[in-house]
């Protein structure tokens, strides 16, 4: 560990605590710890986008002609079937654009999304809240700052797993090359002196499988009509895109329980501002915190299920309200979660104001505190209430 690593850990207790407890599956703490480790010490990183992707990508992953489900990714974007052949901005037909309604903070970036089904092949909802992809299914998410800055890839493979690689845009916009599976730093400042990673593989990982389902924010809930108006970041469907009703309109879903058809998916909660608290919480943090992955053991479940509406969120309240914090907040001998009317002294929303990096929360992929979150989540710990009955408006 490098001396400003060491220094950070060293100084910054005066206003955090020293200690924090470690990921239970070892895997998990590996690859948070690396990343970390790795975003510290690139803190002063600088450099021109240009400059950086020229620096880092060798020129011989410029052309592949391999096949999309074995071998290599192709090194280029415009060769992933994203796009119309010879356009990096025409999308290609069979190509569907969605939006969930609970996004992922990504430090402000604006994102397009879209999925490819191999023709002819439905995706299997016989489980609601854990769908089952077709091999061949490809997923892209666009992250612009101002320009188009990266573009991530995710595709089930003939074995049946999933393949994750990023694709970075190069200075003209022409088109984006595949980056190393170690990622690539700095590759645009978002804010001054504030620079945008592309994660490693093994950060995607760490995210994306810590759940039975690899595929994060296109299911039942995240794609229901009926879309939550308080949503931090909220994005309106693609006018020509995917919702629930779409992909059975288009005979893109098998199994689907009829009671998800006849009343779309919501989170059922007391106030407008406790759903949209649980919806960002589901949407931002159950990948990693939920009832079957990595860290199930810790008992902190910020899952939704399509299946049980009615009781989601008493369930991830009673996870939370009152019940002790592994993490410590500066200057308390013994710290809780959510401490009911009091959001700094709860420890979560203490961590996701952090951006130390033995603190903060989400641990991966964001170098900004989401300040439109965190004042929802602390109008919600600070006003909510448990009602006598269960509003569903």
């Amino acid at each position: 560990m490098n001396g400003r690593v060491n220094r950070a850990i060293e100084t910054e207790p005066k206003r955090l605590p020293a200690s924090s407890k470690r990921c239970p599956r070892a895997a998990l703490a590996v690859a948070c710890l690396a990343s970390l480790i790795a975003a510290a010490s690139l803190g002063g990183a600088r450099g021109r986008h240009a400059e950086a992707v020229a620096r880092v990508i060798p020129a011989r992953q410029a052309q592949s002609s391999a096949p999309l489900s074995s071998g290599p990714c192709p090194g280029r974007l415009s060769e992933t079937g994203l796009y119309v052949p010879g356009s990096t901005s025409q999308i290609a037909p069979g190509v569907l654009a969605y939006a969930p309604q609970y996004p992922l903070w990504s430090d402000g970036a604006t994102k397009r999304r879209w999925v490819r089904l191999p023709p002819g092949t439905r995706i299997d909802a016989s489980n609601p809240d854990e769908w089952q992809f077709p091999i061949g299914t490809r997923f892209w998410k666009e992250f612009s700052f101002g320009e188009r800055t990266e573009t991530r890839y995710l595709e089930r493979v003939d074995d049946g797993s999933f393949r994750y690689a990023s694709y970075v845009w190069d200075a003209s916009g022409h088109d984006a090359l595949l980056a190393p599976s170690a990622g690539l730093p700095a590759t645009r400042e978002i804010r001054p002196g504030v620079q945008h990673d592309v994660p490693s593989e093994g950060d995607c990982r760490a995210c994306h499988e810590g759940r039975r389902s690899p595929v994060l924010g296109f299911g039942a809930l995240q794609l229901s009509p009926d879309r939550d108006p308080l949503a931090p970041h909220r994005e309106w469907p693609p006018s020509d895109g995917l919702d629930l009703a779409e992909l059975v309109k288009r005979d893109l879903l098998y199994g689907l329980p009829a009671s998800a058809l006849t009343r779309p998916p919501r989170i059922v909660a007391p106030s407008g501002a406790a759903r949209a608290s649980a919806g960002y919480l589901f949407g931002n943090c159950a990948h990693c915190h939920n009832g079957s992955g990595p860290l199930a053991s810790l008992g902190l479940d910020f899952d939704q299920s399509v299946q049980d509406d009615a009781q989601g969120y008493e369930r991830m309240r009673g996870n939370v309200l009152g019940r002790p914090s592994r993490y410590r907040i500066p200057g308390e001998a013994q710290s809780v979660r959510v401490r009911a009317n009091r959001p700094a002294q709860s420890a979560l929303w203490f961590r996701m104001q952090s951006r130390f990096v033995a603190a903060q929360m989400p641990p991966l992929g964001t170098k900004l505190v989401d300040a439109q979150a965190l004042t929802l989540i602390e109008r919600w710990i600070a006003t909510d209430r448990r009602a006598s009955t269960v509003s569903t408006h």
